[in-house]
């Protein structure tokens, strides 16, 4: 009741810019939250209608205007070159979340998760691979890069990149080279969490464990099928063992319990 959801994307967006000026003459962290496209999806008038896609494609619009505004601000003070800009996501898409706001009726030809299966809560690409951008001009040169990589491993990365030690009790593991575009290596696994389970990621290779109303394991190659559209569990009874024993013992050694 203490807001006026018109005005929260600029109320941030403002704030953000104040801390560049008040911090550009040393080295500061921000971390700047973009609340679109969550709710409340109540845009700006400015933006109201603006994208024809209705209220969530105008609130896109509106953190699209407020990125661009922040970078432009870290141009006006000369920060750009030497600053370090991370954009990313926390999950996949998802149309239908329980508001009335017309995305499923207006999203036409558009996919969400592009290429792969899946929305958010899924433990398919769509639900857990996620937009990753890095920018650092004066370091990292362009480039798209198909190491493997999570954002929990910025912690071990940046504490290596100012020189800082962190706790070895985290999952987080430093892939700094991978985030700077030095090199194409990144995780050899990754432990996946849903909403209801686990999924596994070890290198190019994919478990899903049977989970809900779906039984059977799940197992796909990413990289020769990144739709997942072949269930190849059966074909690969070698791989999938190796990776069912694997996920086991990383569950016991986190105290986690076996929910399949």
């Amino acid at each position: 009741a203490q807001w006026k959801d018109e005005e929260m994307a600029e109320l941030f967006l403002e704030k953000a810019k104040a801390f560049l000026r008040d911090n550009k003459d040393k080295p500061f962290f921000l971390y700047y939250g973009l609340h679109q496209p969550h709710v409340p999806r109540v845009p700006n008038e400015r933006f109201v209608g603006k994208s024809g896609m209705g209220p969530r494609g105008d609130v896109i619009l509106e953190a699209d205007w407020c990125v661009s505004e922040f970078l432009k601000e870290m141009d006006r003070l000369g920060l750009t070159e030497n600053t370090l800009v991370i954009l990313t996501s926390d999950n996949g898409p998802v149309l239908d979340d329980g508001y009335k706001d017309e995305a499923e009726e207006r999203v036409g030809n558009h996919k969400p998760a592009g290429p792969y299966r899946g929305w958010k809560t899924t433990m398919y690409e769509g639900g857990t691979c996620v937009p990753f951008l890095l920018r650092w001009p004066s370091v990292v040169k362009p480039g798209i890069s198909d190491a493997l990589v999570c954002q929990m491993d910025l912690l071990a990365s940046l504490s290596a990149l100012v020189g800082e030690s962190y706790s070895e009790r985290t999952d987080s593991q430093n892939t700094l080279p991978a985030f700077l575009g030095l090199s194409g290596k990144g995780r050899e696994e990754l432990v996946m969490e849903g909403y209801y389970n686990y999924a596994f990621r070890q290198g190019d290779w994919t478990l899903i464990p049977p989970y809900g109303p779906n039984r059977v394991y799940e197992l796909y190659n990413v990289k020769d099928d990144p739709g997942q559209t072949k269930n190849v569990a059966d074909k690969h009874p070698a791989q999938l063992r190796k990776m069912m024993r694997r996920l086991e013992q990383l569950k016991r050694e986190t105290g986690k319990k076996t929910d399949f």
